[in-house]
Order: structure tokens, then C-alpha cells, then sequence
């Protein structure tokens, strides 16, 4: 029987054992990268066990644990122990379903078992090419921004690297006094994620671009990796009350420097935010990663 107990805290001494099994069973959500659960492990607590083969997920939120499909082989037996081992210890919703193969296996092994869409967690994934060339009607006014942007600012584009990584976090700090950080408790999750991120840039195994107008820093990406055809942007940020549409100029410079390694480019979800709802839409997904989960009633009724 699986129990909570056999689930250890995500480190960074577990990046090879991540990069060496998804590179055998390929991701398509951000939200299970070795990246995304590093920076945000003091938020969300992420937990894993090695399973016959396969890795199963967990995370807690609030002291509300939920699980994730098993992430290898196909298994029925694992992920029956993994749903029972949710409606155990999990929450309200305690097991959630963030890839297409194995929403595909859960239907086929518990047709009755209701599966509920959550989009405000939906994945939005573009082309690496239409971002960067913002080609066509459909960009039409995002380009003249971006144009007129280079036309006010003789703007230059560099990715970080050990030489300016220190620029970066004074970047940041000066971001947050901006953004006013330490006001909202998610925006201080943010600030400690994304300066984790920082502090263990080339550890984690990230890469990321800035903007300079006269010398001084005005955006930034910080990107990882999904697969082998996909990029994750896990931190965008900017001084846009500075530089107006400094926000769409970071983005197309990000996407120009993925464009010849990653066909597509994943900008995360929008947490039903309207106003990121609104600005992720603008760019045109290529398409979205769904994301389901199961209640704990429901999951004891059908696999229990």
C-alpha cells in the first residue's frame, strides 16, 4: 500500500533524477517541471515517490494535500493505489490529471469516474515562430507596439548570463518594491519563487533574456524546459509604468531566442485571472494543456 509517508520533499539534488525520467516519459504542463516545483516548493510543498518505474506527485496548499497521476509506465495497479492513497489523506479534490495520456488512462480504467475541468489552470501553448515574428492580422496591433517601442527606445537584448546575473536580482528587487511584493500573500510566494529561481539559476538549469534601455535593465524572462519540443516561460517581468509595452517586447525577444530549439513555447496558465485570461488570449494559442481533477466522494464511489 502507497502511504503518504514514502513521499519526499522535492530538492535540488533530485534535477538529474527529473531531467533523466521525463526525458523518457516527456511533460506538457508547467506545473510538473523540476523547475516550477523547486522555486515554488515553500508555496506548495511538492512531494514525490518512485514507484515501480514511474513517479508519483503530490503538493500542499494551504495543509490541503492532493495527488497527480503516476507519471511512467502504464501501471492500473499504481494508480489505484495512488487513488486510494488520495482519498485517504487528499482534500476536497485530491487528484488532479495535467497530460493527455493519462486523462486518456483514467477513462479507460474508471469510465464512470466524473472528471471536472479546471481552466483556470489550463496551460497556454504557442508557437515559438508566431511570437516571434508576430506575422499577420491577428498581431497586428501587438506589433505596432513593439515597433513604436523600438522606435522610443534604442533598446538592446542579452541573455543572462554569470556576468549580469547580479543585475538581475537588483532588477528584481526593484520590481517588487514596484509591484509592492510584500503586500499580498501570493506576491510574496512569487517574490521568494522567482528569487530562488535566481539565486539557483544555473543549477536548476534555466536560461532567460533581458532588455536594457541605456544600460539598465527593464524586463526580463526567466525559461525552462518542458520537453524536448517545448519551452516554459516560469517568470516574466517588467517595468511597464517606465516603458510602456516593454511587457510584449520581452515576450517576442524570449520567443526569437528559443525559435531555432523549441517548436513551441508554454506561458502557463492564467489562475482565472480576467485581465491575464485577456492578454494570454491576445497572442492566439496554438492550443491549451487541459487540466482535470476528481473529487474525493466520486473517487471513492468508482475505484474504490
Amino acid at each position: 500500500m502507497l502511504k503518504f509517508a514514502d513521499f519526499k520533499p522535492v530538492s535540488l539534488d533530485d534535477r538529474d533524477l527529473f531531467r533523466e525520467h521525463y526525458r523518457q516519459y516527456p511533460q506538457v504542463h508547467s506545473d510538473n517541471t523540476f523547475a516550477n516545483m523547486i522555486c515554488w516548493n515553500h508555496y506548495a510543498d511538492y512531494r514525490f515517490a518512485t514507484v515501480e518505474g514511474s513517479i508519483v506527485l503530490s503538493s500542499t496548499i494551504n495543509n490541503i494535500t492532493s495527488f497527480r497521476m503516476p507519471i511512467g509506465p502504464k501501471n492500473p495497479t499504481l494508480v489505484e493505489d495512488v487513488i486510494d492513497l488520495a482519498v485517504r489523506e487528499g482534500g476536497v479534490t485530491p487528484l488532479w490529471v495535467l497530460d493527455p495520456a493519462n486523462e486518456a488512462l483514467i477513462r479507460e480504467l474508471y469510465p464512470a469516474l466524473p472528471l471536472h475541468e479546471n481552466q483556470d489552470f489550463f496551460d497556454y501553448i504557442y508557437r515559438t515562430e508566431a511570437l516571434a515574428d508576430l506575422a499577420g492580422k491577428g498581431y497586428a496591433t501587438i506589433r505596432r507596439q513593439v515597433n513604436r517601442f523600438g522606435r522610443e527606445y534604442a533598446y538592446t537584448v542579452e541573455e543572462i548570463t554569470e556576468d549580469n546575473i547580479d543585475e538581475v536580482w537588483e532588477f528584481l528587487v526593484v520590481w517588487c518594491e514596484w509591484r509592492d511584493c510584500d503586500s499580498e500573500p501570493i506576491l510574496v510566494a512569487e517574490k521568494e519563487a522567482i528569487l530562488f529561481a535566481v539565486t539557483h539559476f544555473f543549477d536548476i538549469g534555466l536560461e532567460g533574456w533581458i532588455v536594457r534601455i541605456g544600460g539598465t535593465i527593464g524586463a526580463l524572462s526567466i525559461v525552462g524546459q518542458v520537453n524536448a519540443d517545448m519551452a516554459v516561460v516560469h517568470f516574466e517581468k517588467a517595468l511597464p509604468e517606465t516603458y510602456p509595452s516593454i511587457y510584449k517586447v520581452i515576450t517576442t525577444e524570449t520567443a526569437a531566442g528559443l525559435r531555432d530549439r523549441y517548436r513551441y513555447v508554454n506561458r502557463e496558465c492564467d489562475m482565472g485571472v480576467p485581465g491575464l485570461r485577456e492578454s494570454k488570449t491576445r497572442y492566439h494559442p496554438a492550443y491549451m494543456v487541459e487540466v482535470y481533477y476528481a473529487n474525493r466522494d466520486d473517487l471513492a464511489v468508482c475505484c474504490r
